[in-house]
């Protein structure tokens, strides 16, 4: 880790926001970021008008094994360079810089503070990710914070939110939007185990991804 420099991204400060739009938020692993992550966010931005989306890359994911992830500040970095030719993406390391476990809600209320009760957050995750919304650290807190955007992908139909939104209120459910996002079928387990068998990720990541990946000898060794 002490001979892996950090990527700089210019981020953006609650003086350039035009409140009258959406923030979009999107947390993740991002181990490593892919074409998926990447078309979703611009799905989002575009059909909900966003300002911009902020990429947020866990550091200490709860409901991941930790021994399992590759160091953060690798997975800050791919994605800094995968995102770092669309002038409305921005990378945070929020996540990375606090200590302790990375709970959203903690993140969500980190980042209000810095933006202000004008800004309008939307939270991007999966039809499937939201479906275990409750099993979040305060599920209640996260809906008073933000919207959601729930991104329906092939084989994560919209369905996958019945059973959640049945044990919402009517005005929780209101803050819970879908979309559906171009068949972009690609996984980070998927992705790992390629570079493991030796296999090519080209088309899969952006090009400065792969390299990153290469350069410092990522995925060579099984965690999944």
């Amino acid at each position: 880790m002490a001979s892996v420099n950090i990527l700089v991204k210019k981020q953006m400060t609650s003086a350039s926001i035009d409140m009258t739009k959406g923030i979009g938020i999107l947390g993740g692993t991002f181990d490593p970021i892919h074409y998926g992550h990447l078309v979703c966010a611009e799905a989002a931005r575009e059909q909900f008008k966003l300002e911009r989306v902020i990429f947020i890359p866990a550091a200490r994911p709860p409901h991941k094994d930790l021994a399992r992830l590759t160091p953060a500040l690798h997975r800050f970095n791919m994605t800094v360079l995968a995102t770092i030719s669309n002038p409305y993406f921005e990378v945070s390391a929020v996540e990375l810089r606090r200590p302790g476990l990375s709970y959203t809600i903690d993140t969500l209320r980190q980042l209000r503070r810095q933006f202000g009760p004008a800004a309008e957050f939307y939270f991007i995750t999966g039809v499937d990710a939201l479906a275990g919304l409750l099993s979040w650290r305060d599920p209640a807190g996260l809906l008073a914070e933000t919207r959601f955007i729930a991104a329906e992908r092939p084989g994560y139909p919209g369905s996958l939110l019945n059973e959640l939104l049945a044990q919402l209120t009517p005005a929780q459910r209101e803050r819970i939007h879908r979309i559906q996002i171009p068949a972009v079928a690609i996984s980070s387990t998927e992705l790992r185990r390629r570079v493991r068998a030796g296999l090519s990720i080209k088309y899969l990541v952006p090009e400065t991804v792969e390299q990153y990946i290469v350069k410092n000898r990522l995925y060579r060794e099984p965690r999944d």
